[in-house]
């Protein structure tokens, strides 16, 4: 704050006011942080706000000006005047501001500040002119604020602006003295009186400036400025009077200029009588309000409607012309921070690029991925990447000696003592990495086809087989990242039983499988019991149909001609572990993930069609996201990717109408006899039959390798 001229004490003295200092909450910096993020974007029009001030309260310090969250707009709107509701009560008398906040440092820097200030203080004038400051006086302290908000390092750069009109020749004043030495013991406790109603009453505690009437009987009234007329005409003595938020003894406010030019606009007075009011305790306090009369010598050319005064008012920074930085990072939770960290690239997002980005519905889903190995690490940091904060990793393994080089979550604290449990040690890096994730482990085997169990072990596979359903049931996605085809079976059954988004990917020495299962067959209009009686004949003349499109998409089985077994017995070292080339396993998690969220994007979601590849199709559909896929199948030995569409199949063991109703109705039976009795699922499906009516061609088929969650050495 500029430090005013001890003037006034004495008659004929130049009157000096005391400039409005400024405060700032971090609650607006922090709600300035959200609309730009969230509603703004690139947007830099003025915004309307609100700053606060009230009369001084204590004999040594001053009231601020200042701004809170309330401040800044709480609608969509937020760039006229009507978008903010500006609040007063006893304790903040509101007027209105406007925010210029800039998208660059060097915007901030450039912008022309003499020319803003002029525009305000031209504001002011016009109201004071129209008689619009008449009916709301707290017109009369309009102010200014620029700013650049670096998001990235929560640093905000601002300087205030409380434009006042420049009164030429100056005021002078006489006689300013406590007001408890200008009035009688009478007057003074009748204005007493009267300054406490007028601030005590809903109506008028946010009315900053109002007149001070006193009657023959030296009783004090407050009322309205535009009751001038009446009460000068009236021949009471009348005090101008405002909320003076300055604690000092020989100088009266800021408020108190534009207070003045507006007295001499409208009532071309030569001498003014004016009351700083200030309080103690919430009362008023004569002793601390201050009394003065001020001599104006009308300026010339004020007649003249179109010449508007000169303005001063840019808000001085420890006595130099210089806007203020603060810095909140220090002083924010670091798991707070690390959050709004996390969603600034994301919320930029919507600033130019995707508009339509869901963050609420990436923030509040939940995925359940099943594997923690090379695949499922890759998958959860890119989840954390994309905003979704609730993971699940399930799996049964411990953490090896040669995981960490391949699996991004583990180090090698994890390996010692035999090794830490691969999910629990997932989630424990996933919070040290992002502390507001909600990622939880489970510990548990996945029953497969082909790997028969004893009687003894009945109960506790099926106990396997309940969690499972469970934690399915519980998530709005899953995501296959097994080792193995068969520990993909009864999550791939799951998830088309309860119709939920399911992504599987799986990897080859240099080739790579990324696909979404396709919705359940009770999911549709699908009738479950037409397909399960379609005969085979049927069902291969239906691939060549053209009216495929209407059918359902694939899972990771429908192509399968044989049910799932033990795909690990008599292997060598090689066949069992996981042989690929490093660089496989993040390009399809990150193919994985990207192919979720743009079915999170598709209007149609799990039901949408499979596009491909310059497909006319995909021209005539493309979404914000680009192309939904059904399956991308890549090689890094010829550095190629395709992407390719199968349709749901009524012979699968896994998706199939008949799978999921024998499931349903018979429950534990089912799953027995599909993980003791290797040609159940053949059996039910009619794949049987259908190898002995293909059993006259030599078919061959090619499996996939896939990661080494569940199995490796």
């Amino acid at each position: 704050m500029s430090k005013p001229d001890q003037g006034g004490a004495s008659g004929g003295s130049i009157l000096q006011f005391a400039p409005f200092q400024s405060s700032v909450d971090e609650g607006f910096w922090h709600r300035l942080s959200f609309l730009k993020l969230n509603k703004f974007g690139i947007d830099d029009s003025p915004i309307s706000i609100a700053g606060f001030y009230a009369p001084c309260s204590h004999s040594q310090v001053s009231n601020h000006m200042t701004l809170i969250a309330e401040s800044l707009p709480s609608n969509e709107s937020g760039s006229d005047e009507s978008s903010i509701q500006v609040i007063s009560n006893r304790n903040r008398c509101a007027v209105p501001g406007i925010l210029y906040n800039t998208n660059t440092l060097e915007a901030y820097h450039a912008l022309d500040k003499k020319n803003m200030l002029k525009k305000e203080a031209d504001k002011i004038w016009d109201d004071i002119r129209s008689g619009k400051a008449l009916e709301d006086c707290a017109l009369l302290s309009r102010f200014l604020l620029i700013s650049f908000a670096d998001l990235k390092k929560w640093s905000f750069h601002y300087w205030f602006a409380f434009p006042a009109l420049v009164l030429d020749p100056p005021v002078t004043v006489v006689d300013l003295k406590p007001a408890s030495q200008w009035f009688n013991s009478d007057e003074a406790e009748s204005l007493s009186a009267a300054c406490n109603d007028w601030r005590n009453s809903t109506l008028t505690s946010g009315v900053p400036f109002f007149l001070v009437c006193f009657d023959s009987n030296s009783r004090a009234t407050i009322k309205h400025l535009k009751e001038w007329e009446a009460c000068h005409g009236d021949g009471q003595k009348v005090l101008f009077g405002f909320y003076d938020p300055c604690h000092l003894p020989h100088n009266p406010g800021w408020p108190l200029r534009n207070f003045l030019s507006l007295i001499c606009s409208r009532w071309n007075l030569k001498t003014v009588r004016f009351l700083c009011y200030r309080e103690n305790r919430g009362f008023a306090d004569l002793g601390l309000s201050l009394v003065g009369e001020a001599i104006i010598t009308h300026p010339q050319g004020w007649i003249d409607l179109q010449c508007a005064p000169n303005a001063v008012g840019w808000e001085l920074n420890r006595g130099r012309q210089i806007s203020r930085v603060i810095n909140l990072s220090k002083s924010m939770d670091p798991t707070r921070l690390a959050v709004s960290a996390a969603d600034l690239n994301l919320k930029l997002m919507r600033w130019r690029a995707l508009p339509s980005l869901n963050l609420d519905k990436l923030f509040s889903i939940k995925c359940l991925l099943i594997g923690a190995g090379t695949l499922g690490c890759q998958v959860a940091r890119m989840l954390m990447a994309w905003g979704v904060r609730r993971i699940t990793l399930l799996d049964n393994g411990r953490v090896a000696m040669s995981n960490p080089l391949r699996q991004s979550l583990y180090t090698l604290e994890d390996c010692l003592n035999g090794g830490e449990f691969k999910a629990i040690a997932a989630v424990n890096s996933l919070k040290r990495i992002f502390p507001a994730v909600e990622a939880e482990s489970v510990v548990m085997a996945i029953p497969m086809p082909g790997h028969p169990v004893s009687s003894q072990e009945e109960e506790s596979v099926l106990e396997d087989c309940r969690r499972l359903h469970e934690l399915v049931d519980s998530h709005d996605a899953v995501f296959l990242l097994t080792d193995t085809r068969e520990s993909r079976w009864l999550p791939s059954l799951l998830s088309a039983n309860a119709n939920k988004i399911t992504i599987t990917a799986a990897l080859g020495f240099d080739s790579f499988l990324v696909m979404r299962h396709g919705s359940g067959p009770l999911s549709s209009t699908h009738d479950l019991e037409a397909e399960a009686k379609i005969a085979l004949s049927a069902a291969m003349d239906n691939l060549a149909v053209a009216d495929r499109e209407r059918q359902r998409l694939g899972c990771y089985f429908c192509n399968d001609v044989v049910a799932p077994t033990d795909s690990t017995a008599n292997r060598t070292l090689d066949q069992q572990c996981t042989v690929t080339r490093p660089g496989l396993a993040p390009i399809a998690s990150s193919l994985a993930v990207e192919l979720f969220v743009s079915i999170l994007h598709h209007p149609d979601g799990i039901f949408a069609q499979g596009d491909i590849v310059n497909s006319s199709y995909s021209e005539s559909s493309e979404q914000a996201l680009g192309i939904l896929p059904h399956q991308i199948r890549g090689s890094l030995h010829q550095f190629s990717q395709m992407t390719l569409v199968g349709h749901a199949s009524n012979s699968c063991t896994a998706c199939s109408g008949t799978v999921i109703s024998e499931y349903r109705k018979s429950g534990r039976e089912f799953l027995l006899q599909a993980i003791n009795h290797p040609t159940y699922l053949e059996d039910i499906t009619g794949l049987t039959e259908l190898m002995k009516s293909t059993s006259s061609f030599q078919l061959d088929w090619d499996n996939e390798t896939d990661d080494d969650d569940f199995v490796e050495l």
